[in-house]
């Protein structure tokens, strides 16, 4: 049943809405590097930095508060997961970068782990892997394709035939799943906010509440005109990327939406699994994620919302009731044990897609301007990546992480409005009717070549 839903995401249960606010006069008019965005990306930049330089001044500025984008309202995947595919990368960089970045992929998922233990971020990471269910015989036939692939890169990823992979996660009907152990839960706020009291520890300003017009080339330029200036500026904005200047075709936001249960009593959870706390999925065109949360609910989500002409964001564009009621639909078609259990949230936010899916690390050593982003929703651990990545290069260190094939990495520009709306908006669209086909004719759509083309061969 849908019950009452809180419209604020589970994660920020317990805290104020409300964004915080720093006065003028608690900005210094100068850093040696300047941080525009105070989510994950930006956090982990000014760690690494002040990890690597304890005497870096760093400033990190948040129109609202830490945290209040993707970083905070996530599926809480702490993955290897990458939104192209290895083949992709291998074609343009060569096997061996390929490999390179697989393995920092993997490395940055314990990694996130060692800092949340050591640094006590309380962000309840738990490194249960991820277990991907096939539905349909065309998924089941993309399922073992995955684990043939991934065998080919050594990626971990395995198929489970059906009795296996209903030990995992006990969801009646499955042909299958395949499982890769290179994934942790996390709940994202807790993580966020500890990595942004961790970041305040080492000596950083956080300022929150503080609007950005535009930066870059030494210069930042808040919105009431005020100007600050620094030796290095990292743009780490992800989602809102397209409002500042010279940015607006870089990405597009597309929303993704979540739903939450009430808490499960044990006796639940016997009879659904995910006794790892392993993360899921399944091996449809239309994305879906879910975890078993650190107060043992399901939290699970998907795509579907539409993407807004003129990248629009606004805050009602978190609840589209349609797709709420969809991910309810089809979280209990999964697991019919949640027939009649009362769902308690409902929210949702955009993250970033760049016109290749291919996120990128830039750094510009003339304007010492740096950039990270367009994870396309894998940004939990590629976040850390980039900020380990941008550290380094702001510092002008070569290393093993600045050689990485997404350092450097230029994507196209999406197409003006409003072919881009027109675009967006069928691909969304294409990956329902391609489910909806292989549902119907247990072959694989007819639809789904297009869709790997618009979606960078993943």
């Amino acid at each position: 049943m849908d019950g009452s839903t809180g419209t604020a995401p589970l994660w920020w249960d317990g805290r104020s809405p409300s964004p915080a606010t720093t006065s003028e006069a608690d900005l210094p008019l100068r850093a040696d590097v300047v941080v525009v965005g105070g989510g994950f990306t930006g956090l982990w930049t000014a760690y690494y930095l002040l990890r690597a330089d304890p005497s870096l001044e760093v400033l990190v500025l948040e129109s609202e508060h830490v945290g209040f984008g993707a970083s905070g309202r996530n599926g809480g995947w702490v993955s290897a997961l990458w939104p192209v595919g290895a083949d992709t990368v291998a074609a343009r960089h060569g096997r061996e970068a390929t490999l390179s970045l697989l393995a920092a992929l993997r490395d940055t998922v314990d990694e996130v782990g060692r800092v949340d233990a050591d640094e006590q971020l309380g962000g309840g990471f738990v490194k249960g892997g991820t277990v991907a269910l096939a539905r349909t015989e065309a998924q089941a036939a993309r399922a073992r394709a995955a684990a043939e692939h991934g065998a080919a890169w050594g990626d971990g990823t395995t198929w489970l035939g059906p009795q296996e992979a209903r030990e995992r996660l006990h969801s009646p009907g499955v042909l299958g799943a395949t499982f890769n152990p290179h994934c942790a839960r996390v709940q994202p706020r807790d993580l966020v906010d500890g990595l942004g009291a961790a970041v305040r520890r080492l000596g950083a300003r956080v300022a929150e509440g503080v609007r950005v017009a535009r930066a870059g080339d030494g210069v930042v330029v808040l919105a009431d005109g005020r100007r600050l200036s620094a030796r290095a500026v990292v743009l780490a904005t992800e989602g809102w990327t397209p409002h500042l200047p010279g940015h607006e075709r870089a990405l597009v936001p597309v929303y993704s939406l979540m739903v939450a249960t009430e808490p499960l009593p044990a006796a639940t959870w016997e009879r659904i699994g995910l006794a790892q706390r392993e993360v899921f999925t399944d091996h449809g065109h239309l994305v879906i994620y879910g975890q078993r949360t650190v107060d043992d609910r399901i939290a699970f989500g998907g795509r579907g919302a539409p993407y807004h002409l003129g990248s629009g964001i606004r805050p009602e564009f978190d609840h589209e009731e349609a797709v709420f009621a969809s991910l309810r639909r089809t979280l209990t078609d999964l697991l019919p044990v949640l027939r009649g259990v009362r769902f308690t949230h409902a929210w949702g936010g955009p993250l970033g897609i760049p016109r290749d899916w291919n996120p990128t690390v830039l750094w510009d050593p003339v304007t010492r301007t740096g950039r990270a982003g367009g994870y396309v929703g894998d940004g939990v651990a590629a976040t850390n990546l980039a900020g380990r990545t941008l550290a380094d290069l702001v510092l002008g260190r070569t290393s093993a992480l600045t050689a990485l094939p997404w350092v450097g990495h230029r994507s196209p520009s999406w197409e003006p409005e409003p072919l881009r709306w027109l675009g967006v908006n069928a691909g969304l669209q294409a990956a329902r009717l391609a489910d909806a086909e292989e549902t119907r004719t247990g072959r694989a759509s007819r639809i789904a070549p297009m869709l790997s083309r618009l979606t960078g061969g993943h």
